[in-house]
């Protein structure tokens, strides 16, 4: 349904919420003529000369908007004032509404901390119309640096109108998404070779690990599953965004999301039977231990039923003496020890 919000859907599960009406935001220009990259970085003012000419291609990023950006982009391009409320709350679910002059797309960014593989998500929401494309994004988690680079890195496809910019924004992001599988199941491969270590030390570090790379691929999923749908939905050719000499870039795109999709899912696997298997060798190893702890036990116990059963008490060094006693209790506390050292050393207590 259009505009509908969910928490359930949004990729970190919190509650939708508007930003700060007094936040600084920044922003970014381009005016494409004809194909040809004519302006750069003008003022937003002056989008008004550009927005009713068909030969013209505008390109506007908003960053860190407040609401007074939200009014000015509103009324700028006619947009829907439930698309436009939309991009005002965050944690949006991915996905692509139509509207009757423009497409509402909302997608993330995705980037795998180095330390612990946590995946952290920058949100960025697009305005398609028909010679504009709107970004706006929050914070510096969704640069823009990348898309300006494959932009200008293809410029005889900027002919191709506003299915060139949002072509670029979408090569970008899924980029980025299949970048962070590429991690994860790094980190993943990683953490097989430490499953059968004997070290206590790698047993407790496989458990938490194959925690916190659950809880990354389960936020990565949230991300990049609702893909085929923005993507899939862009290739209609009923939207006329996606003309047909990009029709292959936006299938190659479209391909990607599937192999990330498909990926993540087979990952989300691998780290359930990870964490299956490594509970399988813990239990193993118990069993492994019980058994050597028991055959210990039975040995001792064979001479002690012996001397017990024939209440054996024969003299020994310093029998009747003071010092008898406390070598024999030295006696008991060393063994113990050196037993329980043992033991410990081999991880069975």
């Amino acid at each position: 349904m259009i505009g509908e919000r969910r928490a359930a859907d949004v990729p970190d599960g919190s509650r939708p919420r508007e930003r700060d009406a007094g936040a600084v935001s920044s922003t970014r220009t381009r005016l494409y003529r004809n194909g040809n990259l004519e302006r750069e970085n003008f003022p937003v003012r002056d989008i008004s000369d550009y927005v009713g000419d068909p030969e013209c291609t505008v390109w506007l990023d908003v960053c860190d908007p407040a609401s007074a950006d939200f009014d000015m982009i509103a009324e700028e391009f006619g947009l829907h004032s439930l698309a436009v409320e939309d991009a005002r709350h965050e944690h949006q679910r991915p996905k692509l509404d139509t509207y009757r002059t423009h497409l509402f797309l909302s997608a993330y960014a995705v980037t795998v901390e180095p330390d612990d593989g946590a995946v952290t998500t920058g949100e960025v929401s697009a305005f398609v119309t028909s010679n504009a494309l709107i970004t706006v994004r929050r914070g510096e988690a969704c640069p823009v640096e990348p898309m300006v680079e494959r932009w200008d890195g293809a410029p005889e496809l900027a002919v191709h109108g506003v299915g060139f910019l949002v072509h670029g924004l979408l090569d970008c992001l899924v980029d980025g998404h299949f970048s962070a599988v590429q991690d994860l199941d790094d980190r993943i491969e990683e953490l097989e070779d430490l499953l059968f270590e004997d070290s206590p030390g790698e047993i407790q570090a496989v458990q938490r690990r194959s925690f916190e790379l659950r809880k990354s691929l389960v936020r990565l999923r949230r991300v990049v599953l609702p893909m085929r749908e923005v993507v899939n939905g862009l290739l209609r050719r009923d939207l006329h965004v996606v003309g047909e000499p990009m029709q292959p870039y936006f299938q190659d795109v479209y391909d990607h999301v599937l192999r990330a999709t498909e990926w993540t899912e087979s990952l989300r696997d691998l780290v359930t039977t990870v964490m299956e298997t490594n509970l399988t060798v813990q239990g193993n190893r118990m069993n492994l231990i019980m058994k050597k702890v028991t055959s210990w036990a039975a040995i001792i116990a064979v001479p002690t039923a012996v001397t017990g059963y024939y209440g054996q008490n024969v003299p020994y060094p310093g029998f009747n003496a003071h010092s008898g006693f406390w070598i024999s209790t030295a006696l008991v506390v060393v063994l113990s020890v050196a037993l329980y050292v043992t033991f410990r050393r081999r991880d069975w207590i």
